[in-house]
């Protein structure tokens, strides 16, 4: 095969990757026990041999352990592997393979897809020098803060693959694009894109399998957009297209998250293939086990990435770079976070030195930094995960608000707890109420409709005996498995669906709403939709005018949540100061209208949040609230408390009551009756709301 001689311009050990130039490409890769490098040359992606393979020279190419050559005349666009050879020594840690064809860590790009490996060779998709040029049109980060932001979790080929979208370019970037009105109607700050970096799309062997990671959990190239996801068909089209969504978002004053896997990858384990790490350093990007030949398993997919670890440690640390200054994105959700707890030996450690690393990174300021504060061997550090620079997924806000709702016993004193923020998690170590991501539902479990819909999950059509999934839902049918005709259940469910829509947003910390949530998107029973990419998981634009009850609903709390800085406390409320106007920040009550008896076993509670008084005279005022829950079976009277039974109430949340009587936009429904007694209906909430200035 032909043998172009490289040029020893440009000769830079860094940075990693492909890195175009006037007049050729700088290929610079690690490995530490390679003991030859090679890059190999494509000319079109369904190209199963290179053009070209390039050896780099060991002693011209190498500074230490980074592998640096310039090739002239080598443009953007270039698709390429790279190749190496090594000790394989599995007992050792060792996996090279002189026949491997490597995607490169830091590849900007991948196009195509694997093809058949009849030869024994797998054929991984190709790497594409890419350009960051684009057009930002002045475009920068909107900063907007916590405690200021509504997180709408979104898949984004699910968002707009449904026929019923509607959309030029279903399934992609752009398609996301044309449905931003639909995210400004609901009054979103923020999108939190479940995985966009790389995954398989074909198995190994070139076929496209019977269930395909669909969610994305399962990284080949964390720098590189998803190319599934592009409209166009051009290798590297996805970054273009990637860029432009991101702007037209921030356009319409809605941020970008991204969900992150720095946990895993697609290598599997031992038995797994060579695609990119195993082949150029397995020791050191994996946690291996006895003697180096098994791969420790912390993430339950098959290997863990190994985080802590120096050379790792600077891949996830130029990575988040990467995507905050070369794609403008606003944050990050880091799946399985607590595997970046971990240290090289697979121990949890204190003050981690990636974790710390991603909190103290001075590019990474102005952005959101969100832990998933567990992973699959064990570890649970909601409440503890990281410094005052790291949020969490409040996985306890989860499950004691469905058990509330559910009418579990003793669950009074953690929902208002989860209400008034959280602070039995956050307060001790600094932190602020926005540090807890409150949601109900996520992507992984049960929509919010099918958690008021089903009893138990019904994952059989993942084709795992129904054994995968969470067997611990916290939900309830009401009566009846999945769908039903039968009036009564029908409302129970819709006025559950009210009452934690509710909660979520009248509670304090920063509040996360699932795509779909709003409009009754189902799952049909289904938990782990991991490989549901059909109908079962795609946003069927059909319900957001079917279910316009339910949308209103969402709109118009969204709204006032935005509007109404009590809700949006950057403090923990606190109960015993005398705020200027007589009220205390919170109080709680029975549905008698006495002091709770926490220690009693009850279904039913009212909160008295006080006003938050203007920061300055430029600052709004905001409002009483007076929130009554209830989720015993059978209706119950309450008694609104002496001491606030003077200030002018009125209605603004009744999800007992038929639309529109279930929201009133501008707070301004009926006042409670004359004698403070106001009857709630069996598993139903009410909120009142009241100008400040209006004490006891």
């Amino acid at each position: 095969m032909f043998q172009r001689l490289p040029s020893l311009n440009f000769a830079h050990p860094l940075p990693y990757g492909a890195i175009p130039h006037e007049d050729g490409v700088q290929f610079v890769v690690f490995s530490r026990s390679a003991t030859a490098m090679r890059v190999l040359l494509y000319d079109r992606v369904d190209d199963r041999d290179p053009s070209e393979t390039i050896d780099f020279d060991r002693d011209l190419n190498r500074w230490g352990d980074i592998w640096s050559m310039f090739i002239p005349g080598v443009q953007v666009g270039q698709l390429y592997h790279f190749q190496t050879e090594g000790p394989y020594e599995p007992e050792r840690g060792h996996r090279f393979d002189a026949n491997a064809r490597l995607i490169d860590p830091y590849a900007g790009a991948l196009a195509g897809h694997f093809q058949s490996a009849d030869d024994g060779i797998i054929r991984p998709p190709k790497c594409v020098v890419s350009s960051q040029e684009f057009n930002w049109k002045g475009d920068r980060h909107l900063r907007r803060e916590l405690s200021e932001t509504i997180i709408y979790e979104l898949h984004v080929r699910g968002f707009t693959k449904g026929k019923s979208s509607g959309v030029q370019h279903p399934g992609t970037y752009l398609g996301v694009i044309e449905k931003i009105p639909y995210l400004q109607s609901l009054g979103v700050t923020a999108v939190e894109l479940m995985p966009v970096h790389e995954f398989p799309i074909f198995d190994c062997q070139g076929n496209k399998p019977d269930h395909p990671n669909y969610w994305g959990y399962d990284p080949l190239a964390f720098f590189s957009p998803h190319r599934g996801y592009a409209a166009g068909s051009e290798p590297g089209c996805q970054v273009v297209e990637f860029k432009q969504m991101v702007r037209a978002l921030h356009q319409a004053g809605i941020e970008v998250i991204l969900d992150v896997v720095f946990n895993h990858t697609a290598e599997g384990n031992e038995r797994g293939p060579v695609l990119s790490f195993k082949g150029l350093e397995n020791r050191v990007y994996y946690m291996l086990e006895k003697g180096g030949q098994y791969y420790r398993n912390f993430s339950g997919c098959g290997n863990t990435v190994n985080g802590n670890h120096p050379i790792v440690r600077e891949l996830i640390f130029h990575c988040l770079r990467h995507w905050v200054h070369n794609y403008h994105v606003d944050g990050f959700r880091f799946d399985l976070a607590s595997i970046l707890s971990r240290g090289r030996d697979g121990k949890l450690v204190p003050n981690p030195p990636v974790v710390e690393t991603i909190g103290e990174d001075p590019l990474l300021a102005d952005t959101k930094i969100i832990a998933e504060a567990w992973d699959a061997a064990g570890a649970y550090q909601v409440g503890t995960f990281g410094d005052l620079r790291w949020a969490e997924w409040n996985g306890r806000y989860r499950d004691d608000v469905r058990k509330f709702w559910r009418g579990d016993s003793h669950t009074l004193g953690s929902l208002a707890t989860r209400l008034a923020g959280s602070s039995d998690l956050y307060q001790a170590g600094g932190r602020r109420p926005y540090h807890s991501i409150n949601f109900i539902t996520s992507h992984d479990g049960f929509t919010l409709n099918d958690l008021v819909s089903y009893s138990r999950k019904h994952n059989e059509d993942n084709g795992e005996g129904n054994r995968d999934g969470d067997n611990h839902n916290n939900s309830d049918n009401y009566g009846v498995e999945g769908p039903t005709r039968r009036r009564t259940i029908r409302r129970v469910r819709l006025r559950q669906l009210k009452n934690m829509q509710a909660t979520l947003f009248l509670s304090q910390g920063t509040p996360m709403l699932v795509s779909g949530d709003e409009c009754r998107r189902t799952q049909r029973g289904n938990n782990n939709a991991y490989c549901q990419d059909n109908a079962v998981s795609w946003f069927d634009w059909k319900l957001v005018s079917r279910h316009a009850e339910l949308r209103r609903f969402c709109q118009e709390l969204i709204a006032f949540r935005m509007a109404e800085p009590t809700v949006r406390q950057r403090d923990f409320l606190n109960g015993g100061a005398q705020r200027p106007d007589g009220f205390p920040g919170v109080r709680w009550f029975n549905a008698d209208g006495l002091e709770v008896d926490w220690s009693q076993d009850d279904h039913s509670l009212i909160c008295m949040l006080a006003a938050v008084p203007p920061k300055d005279d430029l600052s709004p005022s905001g409002r009483h609230l007076l929130l009554m829950t209830h989720a015993g079976t059978l209706p119950r009277m309450f008694s609104l408390p002496k001491s606030v039974r003077r200030v002018p109430w009125r209605l603004f949340v009744d999800t007992a009551a038929d639309s529109p009587e279930d929201i009133h936009p501008q707070a301004d429904g009926p006042p409670p009756p004359a004698d403070g007694q106001i009857e709630l209906v069996n598993g139903s909430l009410v909120c009142y709301v009241a100008p400040s200035g209006f004490g006891s």
